[in-house]
């Protein structure tokens, strides 16, 4: 298995995302948590980013630099599924691609992140229009709104080494990327749900094929993560019934991707919440020797150390809740307690990155203009994100 390496800027120790002390973060814990939740035990599990201070009501105006570019400033439209999918012509509310790229240009995005090309029946151009003319009428209304396409949640191949079917129906998730003018496309999956590295190791081989084909046509291709992809890793130590290792060397299953994987062609988009989830959860390891270790995760760091590998993010925001197993809530972008000012700043390279809106659970079936409020709240949040 060739090793990659595509690292800069690497910090000397492992710091929490916000770089600060265990103090620091315990009292921010306690003072967002005291009115419901018992704060994180430090040394138990890591401890909760600082609450955002960037609300306000004057949001393109207020001081210092924003963070990330008006240009830059997209949704994925997973947010607002619910109004891409509704019928047309049983409400008054926007449905369909249409009218929901004019509601988004409103707001002010300027990027979309497509999860499919699916739409309700009755909106204009049908159901389907992941086919080449369906792309064409929905460029022409992108380009009406003044709205990019920026990636896609499509398909990726499940065979390998790849069949002639998915081969062809590849190429042609391509094409239509191509005339979205996307300069990216992806998958809203894991790369493998294995913690296996052999299984990584299958994993990096597919996406390195699968990158060299994206290359070829102009598309950066990118694997999205969930908290599982950033555990730990079993690559080591006794070997269970089945001959497969049982311990951990410490190192996380998409970094040892980031390392197996060809930086010319296999990009990433990291979800931060899900990241800032996987903080929580995989904090300790069985080393190889059978002793327990803490490596706390830093997912800006990360960011750092493989600077372009990461064009697009996923910006969904959390609140505190230490009983639901994830240590977060997801709640509209901008109105929890994960330090985004702090996050982008690290990361730096504003005018690379694209960062996507994201808030799975936006659509309500009681509140049918819901998601639509939810992604006006997160655009105009992450416009006010300043130095």
């Amino acid at each position: 298995m060739t090793v990659y390496n595509d690292e800069s800027g690497t910090d000397g120790a492992l710091r929490r995302s916000l770089g600060v002390s265990r103090r620091s973060f315990l009292s921010t814990c306690t003072a967002a948590a005291a009115t419901a939740i018992a704060a994180p035990v430090i040394g138990a599990s890591p401890a909760f980013a600082q609450p955002a201070s960037h609300k306000g009501p004057d949001h393109d105006h207020g001081h210092g630099q924003a963070l990330v570019p008006a240009a830059k400033r997209g949704i994925i439209l997973y947010t607002v599924r619910d109004a891409t999918g509704r019928d047309p012509l049983s409400t008054n509310l926007p449905s369909g691609f249409r009218e929901v790229f004019r509601e988004l240009a409103r707001y002010g995005y300027k990027q979309v992140e497509f999860a499919g090309y699916g739409q309700h029946a009755n909106a204009p151009g049908g159901s389907n229009l992941e086919t080449v003319e369906g792309a064409k009428l929905l460029r022409s209304w992108l380009d009406d709104y003044g709205l990019r396409a920026q990636g896609n949640h499509g398909f990726i191949p499940s065979s390998w080494p790849l069949n002639q079917t998915d081969l062809d129906q590849f190429k042609r998730t391509l094409e239509i990327a191509n005339i979205l003018g996307m300069d990216h496309m992806g998958t809203g999956g894991d790369p493998t749900g294995s913690a296996y590295r052999a299984d990584w190791d299958v994993a990096a081989d597919k996406w390195n094929a699968l990158g060299q084909i994206a290359h070829r046509a102009g598309i950066k291709l990118y694997t999205h993560n969930h908290d599982a992809a950033y555990g730990f890793l079993l690559d080591g130590g006794p070997l269970d019934a089945q001959g497969r290792p049982t311990r951990s060397s410490g190192i996380r299953k998409l970094e040892y991707f980031l390392k197996v994987t060809d930086p010319k062609t296999v990009w990433l988009e990291m979800d931060i919440f899900w990241a800032h989830v996987a903080q929580y959860k995989f904090h300790t390891y069985t080393a190889h020797d059978g002793s327990q270790r803490e490596n706390i995760f830093d997912p800006a760091a990360l960011v750092r150390r493989n600077n372009k590998r990461y064009p697009l993010f996923h910006a969904k925001d959390g609140v505190v809740n230490t009983t639901s197993g994830q240590g977060y809530d997801m709640v509209p972008f901008g109105t929890g307690v994960i330090d985004y000012r702090t996050f982008f700043s690290r990361v730096g390279e504003k005018n690379y990155r694209n960062p996507m809106v994201e808030q799975d659970n936006a659509p309500s079936s009681t509140d049918l203009a819901q998601s639509l409020n939810h992604a006006r709240i997160g655009y105009d949040n992450l416009a006010a994100l300043r130095k």
